[in-house]
């Protein structure tokens, strides 16, 4: 028994060494890496205290006892305390968010937002959503469910208050998951920030699109197309306003709400319906991946040109190169974007940091539109997925960052 503690100490100890030193190059010890990093970095009070549970077992047991039993309950404890501090830091999340805010907005950003939009921001953190992080959908919040659109089967969910509404502002939700099937869903994703935003009297709609490997892009952003063109005609009916939509998604989902973003009314993304207009009012992609090409060799680990020419295009990036760079959010940035608030971790261990400070350094470049980039200290990919003192502090900057932009339009009106 004391070896079998020992084992279990070794094991707690790196999962705790992976939360500050997580792999990036090897393409299956990066998404390992990723999992572990995930889930114990914004839910280490809770992985803290179950090991402390079991600890206190083993001891019952009498397993911790000689060299080898302090030996592993130091480790232990020196996990535990790296647990706690790494836990703690993500309360800088706060301070990137202002900064990227004001960075991008101005100083005075928060004069410009309408004072009953600014009058519920919260002051600090809930701490009942990051003690009970798989609750996070309020009980004052609706959501209709499994909504019919588009020409391939696609079903859409609609968040909102459980109170009539009428024109209000409206966030378009595309899920992650590497394009594929069986890796991600509109089920799960964003639901903090949803039900959040839903309680701000916003309209969120969640929507789903074919997924490889049956899929082959660009099928993907049709179906997300089709999902703008349902919002622009059918939100009225449950309270939303057609003439403000804001895109957010995060990682496949990141790329597909930017590239839909930087490519309004292009034919070849609207084959049928190419005279619907597709333009946005903003942008805040989560973690995204923004250029299909790796031209800058940015990429860690040959994994994701491995996906995309096997499974999502179908196509060798040498070979196809204009393809890739057709669907890459970094070679469709142009003037007249709509504004974006990027946000990406710089511990993701699945798609790395500097592509984001790229994209948002070239968008800044040309876009006559604000650019407000937030680089989250310690963020592993799918930070956001729990409620924690991190994620907490990013919705929160969101909120602030689509007030703000609510607020502009409603000035123009």
């Amino acid at each position: 028994m004391t070896i079998l503690f020992l084992l279990f100490a070794i094991l707690i100890g790196v999962l705790a060494f992976n939360l500050f030193r997580p792999v990036y190059r090897h393409s299956g010890l990066s998404v390992a890496s990723f999992m572990a990093g995930w889930l114990i970095g914004e839910l280490a009070l809770h992985h803290i205290a179950w090991q402390v549970a079991l600890v206190l077992l083993f001891a019952w047991g009498g397993a911790i006892n000689g060299f080898i039993g302090a030996a592993g309950l130091a480790i232990c404890v020196a996990s535990w305390l790296g647990m706690g501090w790494f836990y703690q830091r993500g309360d800088r999340a706060k301070e990137a968010l202002q900064t990227a805010l004001t960075a991008g907005l101005g100083s005075d950003y928060e004069n410009q937002i309408d004072d009953s939009l600014r009058a519920h921001f919260p002051l600090e953190v809930d701490a009942d959503n990051i003690m009970n992080p798989l609750h996070n959908l309020n009980s004052s919040v609706e959501v209709i469910k499994d909504i019919a659109f588009g020409s391939h089967g696609q079903k859409l969910d609609v968040y909102r208050p459980r109170r009539a509404l009428q024109n209000s502002p409206v966030l378009l939700q595309i899920h992650g998951g590497a394009w594929t099937e069986k890796m991600g869903s509109k089920n799960e994703q964003a639901i903090p920030l949803m039900s959040h935003m839903a309680m701000r009297d916003w309209i969120c709609v969640s929507i789903d699109y074919r997924l490889s490997p049956k899929a082959t892009f660009p099928e993907h952003i049709i179906d997300c197309k089709e999902g703008l063109a349902w919002v622009k005609a059918q939100i009225k009916d449950y309270g939303g306003n057609p003439d403000f939509i804001i895109l957010t998604g995060g990682s496949a989902g990141g790329h597909l709400s930017a590239l839909l973003g930087l490519t309004p009314n292009d034919p070849a993304f609207q084959p049928g319906f190419e005279d619907i207009d597709t333009r946005v009012q903003g942008v805040v992609p989560f973690y995204g991946i923004y250029d299909l090409t790796d031209e800058y060799q940015l990429q860690q680990n040959a994994s994701q040109r491995k996906l995309f020419e096997e499974s999502v295009l179908k196509l060798s990036l040498d070979a196809n190169l204009a393809q890739y760079q057709a669907v890459s959010p970094l070679s469709r940035i142009n003037a007249d974007a709509p504004p974006f608030l990027i946000i990406h971790g710089d511990k993701d261990s699945l798609v790395p940091v500097a592509y984001a400070r790229l994209f948002a350094g070239k968008l800044r470049e040309v876009s006559k539109q604000p650019v407000a980039y937030a680089e989250i200290a310690d963020a592993q990919h799918a930070f956001d997925m729990f409620p924690s003192l991190r994620s907490e502090h990013v919705k929160q900057g969101v909120e602030r960052f689509l007030a703000y932009l609510y607020s502009q339009y409603l000035k123009q009106q």
